[in-house]
This record gives structure tokens, C-alpha cells and sequence, in this order.
């Protein structure tokens, strides 16, 4: 697919698409093919910056002023609700839902 340059092809849209199961026509691969390769370039400036030396941030306004960080209290809000929620279950065990295996 794409080189270390990001540029895509034709043939790469057509093959995205397939892998998505999307059916685009001509005109939607060539938007396709411009949005993604303008997003490429966007990656490829940003990569070009040196962030040495540059820590991190959680919020673009750490750089600027001291924000705290706005953690909740870790504490239960809802009632437990278990016997309402497995009411419907068509086969439970100890507070579970019981399922057909499906992958052998």
C-alpha cells in the first residue's frame, strides 16, 4: 500500500474500499484519494516538527497556566440492579449470563 511518503494511489482507495466493504463510485475514490492523502500530508508536516524536549501535555492548557486535573470522587451512584437486568436472561447462572459457546 503506502510507502513511507503516505502517498495513496488509485488502486490503494479501490482496496481500502474493499477491505471496508464499501462500494464507491469513480468520484467518491477520487474525493476518497484527496482527503486521505491531504490527511497523509497533515501527518507528514507534524512529524517534520521537533518535539524534543517536549513533555507531554494532558490539556493544551497545561502549557499556558496550572490545571488541575478534575478526578471524581470514586463512589457508587446507582442502585445494584442485577435481579432486574437478569430477569429476561433466557439462562443464567450465579448472577451470570449463560451463552451458546460459538468458537470451538
Amino acid at each position: 500500500m503506502a510507502s513511507n511518503n503516505a502517498t495513496l494511489t488509485p488502486e490503494d482507495i479501490g482496496r481500502i474500499a474493499q477491505l471496508a466493504r464499501l462500494e464507491l463510485s469513480t468520484d467518491e475514490q477520487n474525493a476518497m484519494l484527496a482527503q486521505l492523502n491531504g490527511f497523509f500530508g497533515i501527518v507528514e508536516q507534524m512529524r517534520a516538527v521537533d518535539t524534543s524536549g517536549v513533555e507531554p501535555l494532558y490539556t493544551p492548557l497545561s502549557a499556558i497556566e496550572d490545571v488541575p486535573l478534575r478526578l471524581r470522587e470514586d463512589a457508587v451512584t446507582e442502585p445494584d440492579q442485577r435481579e432486574a437486568n437478569m430477569a429476561n436472561a433466557p439462562a443464567r447462572d450465579g448472577g451470570l449470563f449463560l451463552v451458546p459457546k460459538v468458537i470451538e
